[in-house]
């Protein structure tokens, strides 16, 4: 059985409302404060993913039984976001590291590059920081 996908924009802002537990013009809050901003439709019409959802029930919890305000939530779910993002590129990053035979340079906007022993990074690639691991 295929899995659904959970960014998949499926539920109107009454439904996804009802799955949150909250009144729809909460949401419309929420979408105005940018704490879940859902897709649009042509029209203009809200349209709510399961992981939506999940984030509005997320909020809600953080609210009522953590005291958090909404700036707060604002602000852990823009540090879990990138907490999330940062892990994707630890993990796109370790195989090629456990070589110990590679050299990894950060540019400007903070990316990552690696380079591959005895070649050179290209300027456009950053020069910030370099770091390598000695052969043993």
């Amino acid at each position: 059985m295929e899995q659904p996908d959970v960014d998949e924009p499926v539920f109107l802002i009454s439904a996804a409302a009802e799955l949150a537990g909250m009144h729809p013009q909460t949401l419309r809050q929420y979408d105005r404060l940018g704490l879940v901003i859902p897709q649009r439709r042509p029209g203009g019409g809200r349209r709510y993913s399961l992981r939506d959802v999940a984030t509005l029930r997320e909020i809600q919890r953080m609210s009522q039984d953590e005291g958090i305000n909404l700036a707060g939530i604002k602000r852990i779910l823009h540090l879990a976001h990138e907490v999330q993002r940062l892990e994707r590129e630890v993990e796109r990053l370790r195989p090629r590291a456990d070589v110990g035979s590679r050299i990894f340079t950060t540019g400007p906007s903070g990316n990552v590059v690696i380079v591959e022993r005895g070649k050179r990074a290209r300027r456009d690639e950053g020069r910030s920081l370099v770091v390598w691991r000695r052969d043993r």
